[in-house]
């Protein structure tokens, strides 16, 4: 997300939403992989189900935001690359401003195969979220637990699906959580839970609070507990690293999505142990109800089985 300056005050959050207790989910009825590549070769070669060649976009839009919540004194921008296959939707975001005008028409009319090698990797993710969205969508029969955010202010929704997201962490009180991609509610949620946390955002800067961002995700790592991170590592390049870093240290590894929001589920049990899926539409678009839908692997720490 790109930073919005702060303004000159900043007015105290109110306490956090409460959350429903999740079930767990023992297990996910669909195939989770070791590797991102691994599963995107199985995509390839059709092993999923359909045939991805057969599978055209009919529809590519970005979404563009600029967001600073009531009470809040700094802001942020995002940006979504969004493909529609079928009923279904596939996103990635990206910095804002870096996708090339062009994107769009690549998109358009094309088949999935042909998108999992274009050269621009959010369209990549995003095809391949689409894809594994149409094949397995957010039910509890694919091993999601749907969680409903309450209508409210844009602030109000934040902090519910803050609540959801911190809530997949099992730690005690004390122990210190890497977060890649600051989120402001997610940061309030976690000190809420008597945690503590290192920020991580690969532009730098500050916390509503003040707090620096460090920019080395995995350096940031060795120095924690368990890492919280966001979807858009998908697009970035910077998933792998984080999940192998888990996997090998026995860490938890808890995503929250609106990025990859289908892809990430495949890797619980390999490095993954929670996630936190949003597909579109993403609840800063209307002050309605939505839902969000939860995932945890069998094995934990760090998402092994």
């Amino acid at each position: 997300m790109t930073a919005v300056p702060p303004a000159t005050t900043a007015t105290p959050v109110a306490a956090m939403t409460p959350v429903p207790a999740m079930t767990p989910v023992d297990a996910v009825p669909h195939e989770t992989y070791e590797t991102y590549d691994g599963l995107v070769d199985r995509v390839r070669a059709g092993a999923l189900g359909t045939d991805p060649r057969t599978l055209r976009i009919a529809v590519a839009f970005t979404t563009r935001q600029a967001v600073r919540h009531d009470g809040r004194g700094t802001g942020y921008r995002n940006e979504v690359l969004s493909l529609r296959l079928a009923e279904a939707v596939g996103s990635c975001a990206v910095e804002p401003g870096a996708l090339p005008d062009g994107a769009l028409d690549d998109c358009v009319g094309a088949d999935v195969a042909r998108l999992l090698d274009h050269p621009l990797p959010p369209v990549r993710v995003a095809a391949l979220d689409a894809y594994l969205t149409h094949l397995t969508p957010h039910t509890p029969a694919n091993g999601a637990h749907p969680v409903p955010l309450p209508a409210g202010s844009s602030l109000e929704k934040s902090r519910a699906r803050a609540g959801a997201v911190a809530g997949l962490l099992d730690l005690p009180a004390g122990t210190t959580v890497l977060v890649v991609g600051v989120v402001n509610s997610l940061l309030e949620a976690l000190r809420s839970r008597g945690l503590g946390y290192v920020p991580c955002d690969l532009k730098g800067g500050t916390t509503e609070w003040g707090e620096p961002v460090v920019t080395d995700a995995l350096a940031g790592s060795a120095r924690c507990d368990a890492l919280l991170v966001s979807g858009m590592t998908l697009g970035n390049g910077t998933f792998e690293p984080l999940r192998e870093h888990a996997l090998r240290h026995g860490k938890q590894l808890v995503m929250f999505a609106q990025t990859g929001s289908a892809v990430l589920p495949r890797f619980l049990g390999h490095g993954v142990s929670a996630v936190c899926a949003e597909p579109y539409p993403f609840f800063w678009l209307d002050g309605g109800p939505g839902v969000i839908h939860r995932y945890r692997s069998a094995g934990r720490p760090g998402g092994e089985r």
